[in-house]
């Protein structure tokens, strides 16, 4: 690590949240304006479910197995040089889905951001080097919470252009890809330079899938990338389909680009100012107690969501969306609190780069499970994804049991061997 990075680890954090931040803008645009932009270029009801389904999915397909040779490659070469990539990369896709003019042109923009893949990881990993280490949990909070304001942002954003402004979806993400090319530029200008503890020496294919093996061959952090896949899942299959519960209540035309900007940008900002919250509580009481409790509270909020058009109407379901919002910004902030202290160092920098491989791995599975459990109701994506979250609670307790069996198993063995010693 150098020491200009750690010595400016507070310019750091501020630049890659900044980044985040402007990548979740347009990511969560293409999320809330899809549905629209479908119907607009002639996609018939009784097939655009499905087409959010599969559209969704695209997002992953190219970009997964890329993910660990761009962490290797920052590790070996400069973490700043991928990052800013991933930014150039936002600004064509977000540039094409200005310029689509038919369903196949949106499907090939979409498919293009699993070319951005692979960053957060890398920024996750120069963080961990770079903070001090009794402030990770509230700082790395504090960075999980730019990708929820980002996603607080975009919608609202596009509301104002589009219902106040009267500004097209196409122009909507122009604006989207300026700000990722003024990104891409702040990485290069204005990070500090932070290379990792271990710097891999070999080739860069070689070292990649020797990553991913050793990051999988680690039981406890194979666990706790299942339970995150899990969280990921639910999200996954759930999120495509918020605009379509927005437009049961509301209706299309004026005013559903801002409903849905009241219903996912207010969520999401919730869940941003929140995580540091919670990475905070999982610094003072442990990191699994507060990711149990937010994957039960992650599960009930999405029970909830799809029944709000028939409870309570839009702000039932903003309110819902924020307990969502807030749940998954939690479970986030624990996990990489998690894998960044519980991690071998020699092994911390490949694992944080891969941190987001359950998501590519959800990203592609949870839409293509949704776009087919969407047949029987648009419920079902929401009840199947509380599901999953259940099961990873179940998990996370089970896990958190058995460490406290081992601990106290522990503590008794020393006891006595001190008891002997005397």
């Amino acid at each position: 690590m150098s020491t200009t990075g750690r010595r400016g680890w507070k310019t750091l954090v501020a630049v890659f949240w900044v980044t985040s931040m402007v990548e979740g803008l347009g990511v969560s645009q293409v999320f809330a304006l899809l549905p629209a932009q479908l119907s607009g270029l002639g996609v018939p009801d009784s097939e655009r479910l499905q087409f959010i389904g599969l559209f969704s999915s695209l997002l992953f397909v190219l970009g997964m197995p890329l993910v660990p040779l761009w962490g290797v490659w920052a590790d070996k070469y400069s973490r700043k040089a991928v990052i800013a990539r991933s930014a150039l990369v936002e600004a064509v896709v977000f540039s094409g889905m200005a310029l689509a003019r038919e369903p196949w042109q949106v499907a090939v923009s979409v498919l293009l951001i699993g070319f951005q893949l692979g960053n957060t990881g890398v920024m996750l990993a120069s963080i961990r080097d770079a903070a001090p280490r009794a402030r990770l949990g509230t700082v790395i909070a504090i960075f999980g919470a730019s990708g929820p304001v980002g996603f607080a942002v975009g919608p609202t954003l596009a509301g104002i252009l589009i219902d106040g402004l009267g500004w097209s979806i196409g122009g909507v993400f122009a604006v989207s890809a300026g700000l990722s090319v003024g990104t891409a530029l702040l990485v290069i200008l204005g990070a500090p330079v932070v290379r990792p503890e271990v710097v891999p020496e070999g080739r860069i294919v070689a070292l990649a899938f020797g990553a991913v093996r050793g990051v999988l061959s680690d039981r406890a952090v194979r666990g706790i990338f299942l339970i995150f896949g899990m969280a990921f899942l639910a999200n996954q299959m759930s999120r495509p389909y918020v605009p379509v519960v927005v437009e049961t209540i509301v209706d299309r035309g004026p005013g559903l680009a801002s409903a849905i900007a009241l219903v996912a940008g207010t969520a999401a900002l919730a869940g941003a100012l929140l995580a540091p919250l919670a990475g905070a509580l999982g610094d003072r009481i442990g990191f699994r107690p507060v990711l149990i409790g937010a994957m039960l509270g992650g599960a009930a909020a999405l029970v909830l969501m799809p029944l709000a058009p028939h409870l309570a109407g839009i702000g039932f379901l903003a309110i819902v969306a924020v307990l969502f919002a807030a749940a998954s910004a939690t479970v986030s902030a624990m996990i990489f609190g998690l894998l960044s202290t519980e991690v071998a160092p020699e092994r911390r920098s490949q694992t944080l780069n891969l941190v987001y491989l359950p998501l590519y791995a959800a990203g592609i599975v949870g839409p293509l499970i949704g776009s087919v459990v969407v047949r029987a109701g648009l419920p079902a994506p929401f009840f199947v994804g509380a599901a999953a979250l259940l099961a990873g609670a179940i998990a996370v307790i089970r896990r958190h049991a058995r460490a406290r069996a081992t601990s106290a198993r522990t503590a008794e063995i020393e006891g006595l061997a001190e008891i002997e010693v005397r």
